[in-house]
C-alpha cells in the first residue's frame, strides 16, 4: 500500500482508527492484499483502472484523489491520466470527467508545489 498510496493511503488509515479500525484494516487486507497482489497487471494498470473507476463512480472525489497521488506515485504520467479520464467521456459524462479533471488539476498541483 505504502508504494502506491504512500502518505494519503495511511492518512486515510489513521483517520478511520477512532471509528471504524476494521474498515481500514479491511481496505489494507482486501484491496491491498487480495487484489493489488494479483498477478496479471502492473501497479501502473491497476492504478489506471482504479482512477478511471472512481471517476465512473462519481462522488468519490477524496478516493479518486489518493489514487490519482498513487497513479504519479508508481510512474503514471500526468497527460497519461487526463487521457484515460478524456475516454471516459462517452461512457459516463462531462459531468464526471469534469469532476475528475479538476481533482486532477488540484493534485498536480499540489505536487508541483511541494517539490
Amino acid at each position: 500500500m505504502a508504494k502506491v498510496d504512500g502518505k494519503g493511503g495511511e492518512g486515510v488509515i489513521n483517520a478511520l482508527e477512532d471509528i471504524a479500525p476494521d474498515l481500514g484494516r479491511y481496505i489494507v487486507e482486501f484491496a491491498f492484499g487480495d487484489i493489488y497482489t494479483r498477478e496479471g497487471l502492473s501497479l501502473q494498470e491497476r492504478e489506471l483502472i482504479t482512477i478511471t473507476s472512481l471517476l465512473a463512480m462519481g462522488g468519490c472525489e477524496p478516493q479518486l484523489r489518493v489514487h490519482i497521488n498513487g497513479a504519479l506515485n508508481v510512474g503514471l504520467s500526468q497527460s497519461k491520466i487526463v487521457e484515460a479520464f478524456m475516454q471516459c467521456i462517452p461512457y459516463v459524462g462531462f459531468p464526471r470527467v469534469l469532476n475528475g479533471i479538476f481533482t486532477a488539476k488540484e493534485v498536480f498541483a499540489e505536487r508541483a508545489a511541494s517539490e
